[in-house]
């Protein structure tokens, strides 16, 4: 399946709904960075999150420390952000 890239008024639209996500132009998707209590409240986010990207076949860069996950979306297979970006970030902001 091909997915394409957004368009720049794509993305600023699609943005203004995604208020906890920022734009990275130099990796050409978005970010967002979550604090939880504990290393376990972030290990079980990530399992969730995992299940519906697995699920998806679209999967985050992210990293994790103790109780902070930052997360990087962008489709290496169009050249940045795309609809599977804004998707998954969408289900990721319905865990957080």
């Amino acid at each position: 399946m091909s997915v394409s890239k957004l368009d720049d008024q794509t993305r600023a639209l699609a943005l203004k709904e995604l208020a906890h996500w920022e734009y990275d132009s130099a990796a050409q998707g978005i970010r967002r960075t979550l604090t939880f209590t504990d290393f376990a409240e972030a290990f079980g986010f990530m399992a969730r999150v995992a299940i519906i990207a697995e699920k998806a076949d679209h999967h985050p860069e992210w990293f994790n420390v103790y109780n902070r996950v930052e997360i990087l979306l962008t489709t290496h297979d169009a050249g940045g952000l795309s609809q599977r970006d804004l998707d998954l970030a969408k289900a990721i902001d319905f865990f957080a």
